[in-house]
């Protein structure tokens, strides 16, 4: 399968980011086409701006800092000790390195926590 549209190039990403290795601008390509997916499955008629702007988070996000951080990107809590070498993180939208859309970009594409509901069978019912 061979996915073809992307809303973000790999100099959107690096863009006040951090420069890429050669291998992780190949990752950045085929990332960037992924989010591309997960856009389009949730919010396909979004601006062009906020396709940028949440393709590049996502792809940052899964990028990572580049260097073995102590802390992992997008981890919500975490904790460290000294004496038993333990640590403990928490990413709740997703694993680290992993594609996934935030809340903020899940905002920023008009979609996200909305308060309400609906019924399919509300169009037979006569009054």
């Amino acid at each position: 399968m061979s996915l073809t549209t992307s809303y973000a190039t790999v100099e959107d990403v690096k863009a006040g980011f951090r420069e890429l290795s050669e291998d992780e601008e190949t990752r950045c390509e085929q990332l960037l086409k992924e989010a591309a997916v997960l856009i389009d499955a949730i919010a396909a008629d979004a601006s062009a701006d906020a396709k940028l702007v949440v393709s590049c988070r996502t792809v940052r996000r899964a990028l990572g800092d580049g260097e073995d951080a102590v802390v992992p990107m997008g981890a919500t809590q975490g904790s460290m000790s000294a004496g038993g070498y333990s640590q403990s993180w928490t990413i709740s939208n997703g694993a680290s390195g992993e594609l996934y859309l935030g809340r903020t970009e899940k905002l920023l594409l008009g979609v996200g926590n909305r308060i309400g509901a609906r019924s399919p069978l509300e169009g037979m019912v006569q009054t």
